[in-house]
C-alpha cells in the first residue's frame, strides 16, 4: 500500500466541475499504425468484479452519496476494504488501528452501504499482522450471518512479505516467525476458521508479483521462494491469491512502457499456482488489488496506465483489478504534460492544501485524469463480455477489445505519445462491422470529462497526443444459430508437437484450432473429431490456441477459452543442459549452465547459444567461457574439447527488470539439447 498523505484532514463538500469535452477520436484519412482485432482469438470473459478500486478507513468520504454514486457511475463493481497496510492493524469490532488514524464514519457497516450503493462486491483485508483467526472469523459471522451482507471474498493480511523478513519492513507483525512458512500455517488456521462459519467465501493468500520484489529471493532458513513456500503449504486453504504491482519507471514514457510485462507476469505467476498449489490448482484465482504510477498519478499518464493495466490484466484472467486508491491527499506537486499534478494516488480530489497553504487540490471529490480513464474501462468490460485478442504494429499505440453479448465490439485505444496524434486503420478477423459511424468515447489531455458522440468509421480513427478512446462497432451480421463455443482444451506437448483435445459439442460440427498471433490467429488445423495433433512447432516456444466450431451452413461459434503451453526441450539428444537460477536478489541473480556432451565422441571448440524469452533480460558477466549477447541471443564459446559424456560447467550474472522468465532451450553447436 502506499501511506497517505494529510490523513487526518478534514474533508469538504463534494463538487464536480462540466466543461466542454475534447473532440476525442474521429475519421483519418491516412492511418499510420495498424490495429488487428481478432474475435477468434478469445481471451478471458469479464467477471462480476472486475473493476474495482481500494476504501481506506482514514477517509471521512468513505462511503458518502458522492462517492459511491461517482464510483458507480465509473462501472466500479469491487471495493476493497479497510486500506492496505491499515488491514494489518484494523480491528474490526470496535473500529480502531491501533498507530493510524481512523477518520470518523469510515466502519464497517458505513462501507457497507456505500458498496451497496455503488453495487459493487466487498473485497475484505482480515488483520494478520495483529490479529487472530478468531478475529477474523467472528468478522465473518457479523457480516454473513449477522448483516447477512453476503460478502464473498476474504484476504489473509496485506503484503505481508513485507514484515521484515527480507530485510524491509513496513507491513505490522506481531508473530515471532515472519516466514512465509507460518504465515501459510496461519492463513490455513484463518481459512478453517472463517469458512466454518460461512463455508461459501472465498479465501485469498498474500503473494508477490513475478519480477517485483521479494520475487526470487530465498530468505534466511526457507527452502523457497515468498510465493512457492506459501503455495505448498497453504494452497489448499485458498481460493485466489493477491498480488499488487508500482511498476515504477523513470518517468511516464519508461512507466507506460511496463504494461508489457503483464502477459509474461500473469503467465509465470499461472505456473508458480499450477506447480506448487497441488492438486485443483486450476481453480486459484488472481487478484490484483493495488496498482498506480510514481509519475503522473493525476494527470494522463496514470489515466493511460490504468486503461493498458486494468484492460491487460482482465484480458488475461485476472479477476478484479483495483486502484490505489479512492482519496490519499496532496503529495509532491509538479507539472506532467502540461497539466498540474498533485502526486496524489487517489482517483478523487481530497480538497486538502500544503502545510503553509500556498498549494491547494481542487475541490473535494473533483475526478482526476485516471478517473475518466477508469469510466471508459468499466463501459469497457462488462460483466459476461469477452475479450479478443488485438495487435498493434506502434509501440505508443496500445490496443484492447472485448466482444459483447450481442455481438458487437468494443475497442480500447491508447495513445501513448504526449505529443502527435496518431491515425489508426481498425482491421478484423472473425468480425464484419455494420455500415454507419461508430460511437466514441474519449478522454484527452487536460479535459476534465470524458467526451461522446459517434466520429470516424469501423476502419478508421484518429487518436489525440496522449488519449483514451472507446470505440463500439456494430456487428454487420447476425450470430442467431451459431454452435456453441467449445469447452476449455487441453493438450499433451513434446519439444514439436501438440495433441490439442476439447469436449464433443452438436453432432455434425467441424473443428478449427487457431494459435493467437498479434491480433491476426493463424489456423493450425481443423477435424471433425474432437482433438487435433499439431507438428513443426519450435522448442521452447509459448502457444496461446483457441478451438471454434463451424456446423454445415457454415455458421462459426465464438473461440472456446484460451490454452497457453509452452513446447520444451527434446526427450533425448547428443547433448543435456542444466541451467539453475542458484542465488537471487530480486533483480538479478548468479546462474549456472552444465553442458553434458551425450555423443560417444569428443566436442573440440563449443557454442552455447539461447535466447532470452523477454527483452529486459540480460548477462551482465559471465566465467568459464566467453559470454556475447546480441539483442536476445546469447552465445557461450570455447575452444576447449568436451569429452564424450562429459559435463562443463559455465556461469554469469543475470539482469532482469521484469518478470524473469527463464530460458528452457539450448542449443550446442547448433543441436537442440535435452533438458536435465
Amino acid at each position: 500500500m502506499k501511506i497517505p498523505s494529510l490523513a487526518g484532514a478534514v474533508l469538504l463538500a463534494a463538487v464536480t466541475a462540466v466543461l466542454p469535452a475534447s473532440s476525442g477520436a474521429s475519421a483519418a484519412a491516412a492511418a499510420d499504425t495498424r490495429i488487428d482485432i481478432d474475435v477468434r482469438a478469445g481471451l478471458a470473459t469479464v467477471g462480476a468484479t472486475a473493476v474495482g478500486v481500494n476504501h481506506a478507513i482514514w477517509d471521512s468520504q468513505l462511503g458518502t452519496p458522492a462517492v459511491a454514486d461517482l464510483l458507480g457511475d465509473a462501472g466500479v463493481t469491487m471495493l476493497r476494504y479497510p486500506g492496505g497496510s491499515y488491514a494489518d492493524i484494523y480491528h474490526w469490532r470496535d473500529h480502531t488501528a491501533p498507530g493510524g488514524y481512523v477518520a470518523p464514519d469510515t466502519d464497517f457497516d458505513t462501507f457497507m452501504a456505500g458498496a451497496r450503493r455503488t453495487g459493487a462486491e466487498p473485497m475484505i483485508i482480515a488483520n494478520y499482522g495483529t490479529g487472530t483467526a478468531q478475529e477474523a472469523a467472528d468478522w465473518v459471522r457479523y457480516a454473513n450471518v449477522t448483516k447477512g451482507y453476503d460478502a464473498t471474498f476474504w484476504t489473509i493480511g496485506n503484503e505481508n512479505y513485507g514484515n521484515g523478513h527480507y530485510g524491509s519492513a513496513w507491513e505490522a507483525d506481531d508473530h515471532a516467525d515472519k516466514s512465509p512458512k507460518q504465515y501459510a500455517a496461519e492463513v490455513v488456521a484463518y481459512s478453517q476458521a472463517m469458512k466454518a462459519v460461512d463455508p461459501t467465501i472465498k479465501i485469498g493468500a498474500v503473494l508477490t508479483m513475478p519480477g517485483n520484489w521479494p520475487d526470487g529471493i530465498v530468505g534466511a532458513g526457507d527452502t523457497g521462494t515468498w510465493n512457492q513456500e506459501v503455495l505448498t503449504r497453504a494452497g489448499s486453504a485458498i481460493d485466489f491469491v493477491d498480488v499488487h504491482w508500482y511498476p515504477g519507471g523513470a518517468g511516464p514514457a519508461e512507466t507506460l512502457t511496463r504494461t508489457e510485462q503483464i502477459q509474461d507476469a500473469v503467465y509465470l505467476l499461472r505456473q508458480q499456482i499450477n506447480q506448487y498449489a497441488g492438486t485443483g490448482a486450476s481453480r486459484i484465482g488472481i487478484s490484483m488489488t493495488e496498482t498506480n504510477v510514481e509519475v503522473g498519478r493525476n494527470t494522463q499518464p496514470g489515466a493511460l496506465f490504468l486503461a493498458d493495466v486494468y484492460s491487460g490484466l482482465l484480458a488475461q484472467g485476472v479477476f478484479t483489478v483495483q486502484w490505489w486508491n479512492v482519496h490519499n491527499g496532496l503529495g509532491t506537486v509538479s507539472e506532467v504534460a502540461g497539466e498540474t499534478d498533485y502526486g496524489d494516488y487517489g482517483l478523487l480530489s481530497s480538497g486538502n492544501c500544503n502545510a503553509d497553504g500556498t498549494v491547494c487540490q481542487p475541490a473535494l471529490n473533483t475526478p482526476f485524469a485516471p478517473y475518466h480513464a477508469l469510466s471508459l474501462v468499466g463501459d469497457l468490460a462488462r460483466a459476461g463480455d469477452r475479450f479478443v485478442g488485438t495487435g498493434s504494429d506502434n509501440a505508443l499505440v496500445s490496443a484492447h477489445a472485448v466482444r459483447r453479448a450481442n455481438g458487437d465490439l468494443a475497442v480500447l485505444l491508447v495513445n501513448k505519445d504526449p505529443s502527435a496524434a496518431h491515425t489508426v486503420s481498425l482491421n478484423y478477423q472473425g468480425f464484419t462491422p455494420a455500415a454507419g459511424t461508430p460511437t466514441v468515447a474519449s478522454f484527452g489531455n487536460g479535459d476534465d470529462r470524458v467526451s461522446t458522440g459517434t466520429g470516424g468509421s469501423a476502419s478508421a480513427q484518429t487518436l489525440e497526443p496522449y488519449s483514451v478512446s472507446l470505440v463500439t462497432v456494430r456487428s454487420g451480421r447476425t450470430e442467431q444459430g451459431s454452435p456453441k463455443a467449445p469447452g476449455q482444451p487441453t493438450a499433451t506437448v513434446t519439444d514439436r508437437t501438440a495433441t490439442i483435445s476439447w469436449p464433443a459439442g452438436a453432432a455434425g460440427l467441424k473443428y478449427e484450432v487457431f494459435r493467437q498471433n498479434g491480433g491476426v490467429s493463424e489456423q493450425l488445423g481443423e477435424t471433425t473429431g474432437t482433438s487435433l495433433t499439431v507438428g513443426n512447432l519450435q522448442p521452447g516456444r509459448r502457444y496461446t490456441i483457441n478451438v471454434l466450431a463451424r456446423d454445415g451452413s457454415g455458421r462459426q461459434s465464438q473461440a472456446s477459452p484460451p490454452l497457453t503451453f509452452t513446447t520444451g526441450a527434446p526427450a533425448t539428444s547428443s547433448c543435456t543442459v542444466k541451467f539453475r537460477d542458484v542465488n537471487d536478489w530480486g533483480n538479478g541473480y548468479v546462474g549456472t549452465i552444465d553442458i553434458t556432451n551425450n555423443a560417444t565422441v569428443p566436442v573440440t571448440g563449443w557454442t552455447l547459444a539461447f535466447t532470452w524469452p523477454t527483452g529486459w533480460q540480460s548477462v551482465s558477466s559471465g566465467w568459464s567461457a566467453t559470454w556475447n549477447q546480441d539483442g536476445r541471443t546469447v552465445r557461450v564459446t570455447s575452444d576447449g574439447a568436451l569429452a564424450a559424456g562429459a559435463t562443463a560447467s559455465v556461469g554469469f550474472v543475470g539482469n532482469y527488470s521484469g518478470p524473469n522468465v527463464l530460458p528452457t532451450v539450448f542449443t550446442l553447436n547448433g543441436t537442440v539439447c535435452a533438458s536435465a
